[in-house]
């Protein structure tokens, strides 16, 4: 008896049978094989991983059956592809030949591997030995130098990696100003004149900006470049770290902010001209005595040491003093009639009369000691800045009541800096200058929010060079630290780098820290790139600036730049000028510059080489014409000529433009005379004559072009020339020896062309009127189609394409 799960099944199909539903295949298999199947199917799955199956369904949707495939691989055999050859005997004649084929696909095969890895090898040690050359060069620039290689500080801008910048039609206002001082100022160099301060020009210039902020960093500048003077061949970074410029540096600094305060005094004792009640006494006292008398009304607390005029004292000290006037202080300090205060008279007078005087160390001693003592205590502090001021006491405290903005805190530090001073009571310049660059340094002074706050406290400090790459890299600033750095560069007092790769600013490990170098003339191209295209002239004056600049194969940066921008712009002509029909030179922009190291020929020169290089070679014939280098003018032209001379010449092609300046060339330089091999003469002169041959060929005019192609003595049309032309294709250089092949079809396309008209015509002429002089035309023709013929096959000349066997179908034809 049937168990239920067999009945169902048949109940199953029963049912399908009646209904004679086709849509799904009949299922032979009751429900527990369909569950064992399907467990046996999980397992099989499980174990091999779903990767086999997704990518039968993948290949699968394509129309790939990747089974079919998987066995198809298996049964390809490379057992016999490069398996050893067995020895065979030698009578066995068929399986030696097979093996001799097979021997000889097996030595192409090895030999086009070996070639493939020594070709490998060579590229990959021609790359690896180019990254070391470009090592070892920067190596030995670094060891060079005076210095190890620069560290790059922070981000620099790249002339070569940074984005683009957006090109501007015309230079704007800030720009053209600045650009008509830099072009007046090269043009009196141009003409020998004495070079002019170009920080007092631009200064005078500021008040064009109409902007306040730029007329004072061109003050700070004015009043930062009154050093003493130092060796102009010495380094500027050297010589700024002597005793003598930093004693300098720091005068000026405190010169400007005294000076500075002084006018901020005037304006608020002006603006409240009722409560100052100055009068019309002119100096700095009664300036003094008014300003204290707006400022101290309660604010202040704990003053000590009385009054004079109704002032209390040592704010009319300290103020004097911040305005620069010691005898303004020194009147202060007499008029209070104090015996306790002699020792700071004493050093006043004395730093009045001589700055200089080593004797003012030994008071500087005892106002130390007294401020020890006694005045570190007091509750006055005006009084505390004025003795710590003079006597260089508590370098520490930054007397924050009193020293309460940027330039109180910098006059009292630049106060305390002594350059020649064996004690540690005392500010080092360098030390000052670290803490405003590396310690506070952009944060601290919200440098981009307050641009001209930050310049100013390194300018101030001697630190031209940071000053001016923070100001290049704010938008609204950089034009203007552009020109203060050529202007610095050009009074010697820009740190500058060695080597014109280097970044724009960058650490020299040998300067003294925190010393910056500046790429001078990175930052020009920076600057220039933006106007260079519209306005080349003033772009070339700025890269007159880089003159004396070499790059690494010791080349003028000046001419390299000028040679770059003629590339970029391709105004050839404007640039160098234009050669006449009479051989003189038209002038160019760069004739402004004319001297015995930068001349036209020799930018000219710079500017051929590159077009070389990129394979421009009509445009490189162009410019060395006006380098006046014949030898490089015939190479490049015969080279272009032997590419066209053969094809028909159509208005405006590059033929018809190479015709047109070989016979200007060919007509100036036979007046002048050829400077250059004889060889590159005698085949310009050769592709100038097979010119006017191809002209005449493609024209039909098959007479005058044999002719021309007799008198240049290139193709034998007899016997007896076949020799001496052999010879003289052997003295023929390459741009004329491959031309020889088309000049020898067209040449013998002439000859069989003129031998079918003679035929054509002698089927015509009766009998009686053949005189025989037809044979010996036809004759003739056949005797030059073979001298051609001979020629071609002795010529050791690899003949290119069908050449041969077309001029011997001709010949052959002709009979």
């Amino acid at each position: 008896m049937s168990d239920f799960s067999d009945l169902l099944q048949e109940a199953e199909k029963l049912t399908n049978e009646i209904e004679g539903t086709t849509e799904l295949p009949k299922v032979e298999r009751s429900l527990k094989q369909v569950l064992e199947d399907s467990n046996d199917l999980y397992s099989r799955v499980a174990q091999t991983g779903s990767k086999d199956i997704q990518a039968n369904l993948l290949l699968g949707s394509k129309g790939i059956d990747l089974p079919k495939i998987v066995q198809k691989l298996e049964s390809i055999s490379t057992k016999r592809t490069f398996e050893p050859i067995e020895p065979i005997d030698d009578l066995d004649i068929a399986n030696k030949l097979q093996n001799e084929i097979r021997n000889k696909i097996l030595e192409a095969f090895d030999s086009g591997y070996n070639e493939m890895v020594k070709s490998t090898f060579d590229n990959a040690w021609e790359h690896q030995q180019s990254e070391w050359k470009q090592e070892k060069l920067k190596i030995l620039n670094a060891l060079g130098g005076r210095s190890g290689m620069p560290i790059e500080v922070g981000k620099h801008q790249s002339i070569l990696v940074e984005k683009p910048t957006v090109s501007l039609s015309y230079m704007g206002p800030s720009e053209a100003i600045y650009a008509s001082k830099i072009i007046e100022y090269n043009n009196d160099i141009v003409r020998g004149m004495p070079k002019t301060n170009l920080v007092n020009v631009f200064c005078s210039l500021a008040r064009e900006f109409k902007d306040s902020k730029v007329k004072d960093m061109w003050e700070i500048l004015k009043y930062m470049i009154q050093l003493s003077p130092f060796p102009q061949s010495e380094d500027p970074i050297l010589g700024r770290y002597s005793k003598s410029i930093i004693y300098d540096l720091v005068c000026q600094g405190k010169k400007y902010l005294e000076d500075r305060y002084k006018t901020f005094m005037n304006n608020i004792v002006n603006e409240n001209l009722a409560q100052a009640m100055r009068g019309g006494i002119p100096g700095t006292y009664p300036l003094v005595k008014s300003f204290v008398g707006l400022r101290f009304q309660g604010e202040y607390l704990g003053l000590r040491d009385g009054m004079i005029d109704d002032q209390p004292l040592w704010p009319m000290v300290y103020y004097c003093l911040r305005s620069g006037d010691i005898s303004a202080a020194i009147h202060c300090l007499k008029k209070s009639n104090l015996v306790e205060h002699s020792e700071i008279l004493t050093i006043l007078e004395s730093n009045l009369n001589n700055p200089t005087n080593p004797d003012i160390a030994k008071l500087e001693e005892n106002i130390r000691f007294t401020y020890r003592r006694f005045v570190r205590n007091e509750t006055d502090p005006f009084k505390r800045i004025v003795w710590a001021a003079l006597g260089c006491c508590d370098i520490s405290d930054e007397h924050s009541e009193v020293a309460r903005t940027a330039d109180d805190y910098l006059w009292l530090k630049l106060s305390l800096v002594r350059v020649d001073y064996s004690k540690e009571d005392c500010i080092k310049y360098n030390d000052l200058q670290q803490v405003i660059l590396e310690e506070y340094g952009e944060s601290h002074y919200d440098a981009f929010n307050q641009p001209h706050l930050y310049f100013q406290v390194l300018a101030l400090t001697g630190q031209f060079e940071a000053a001016i790459e923070f100001l290049s890299r704010v938008p609204q600033y950089k034009v203007h630290a552009v020109h203060m750095a050529i202007a610095l560069n050009e009074l010697y007092l820009l740190g500058g780098s060695h080597d014109n790769s280097a970044p724009l600013i960058f650490i020299d490990p040998a300067d003294p820290k925190p010393a910056r170098r500046l790429n001078l003339a990175r930052l020009i191209m920076i600057y220039v790139r933006a106007f260079e295209f519209h306005c080349p002239n003033e772009a070339i004056h700025y890269f007159y600036f880089l003159r004396n600049y070499k790059d690494a194969e010791e080349k003028s940066f000046f001419k390299v730049c000028v040679a770059d921008l003629a590339l970029e712009t391709k105004e050839y002509e404007r640039i160098l000028g234009k050669m006449l029909r009479s051989g003189l030179r038209g002038k160019g922009l760069i004739d402004q510059f004319v001297d015995s190291e930068v001349t036209a020929d020799s930018v000219a020169e710079l500017i051929g080489s590159a077009l070389v290089k990129k394979g421009l070679y009509e445009e490189a014939v162009d410019i060395f014409d006006i380098a006046n280098n014949q030898e490089e003018i015939l190479t490049y032209l015969n080279s272009l000529l032997s590419q066209v001379v053969q094809s028909q010449s159509e208005p405006g092609s590059l033929r018809a433009r190479l015709q047109e300046r070989s016979l200007t060339l060919a007509e100036r330089f036979s007046k002048e005379g050829y400077r250059c091999s004889a060889s590159l003469v005698t085949s310009y002169l050769k592709l100038k004559d097979l010119l006017n041959f191809f002209d005449l060929y493609h024209a039909k005019e098959y007479p005058q072009a044999l002719k021309v192609l007799t008198e240049a003595q290139l193709i034998p049309l007899s016997q007896e020339e076949i020799v001496d032309r052999v010879k003289t294709f052997k003295a023929l250089t390459v741009d004329v020896c491959k031309v020889i092949p088309d000049v020898l079809l067209a040449t013998m396309n002439m000859l069989f062309a003129q031998y079918q008209k003679i035929r054509a015509n002698n089927e015509y002429i009766p009998s009686r009127y053949y005189d025989g002089s037809i044979d010996m035309q036809l004759n003739r023709l056949r005797q030059q189609g073979k001298a051609i013929t001979n020629f071609a096959g002795m010529l050791p000349y690899r003949m290119p394409g069908d050449t041969n066997s077309r001029l011997i179908q001709m010949e052959i034809l002709m009979h």
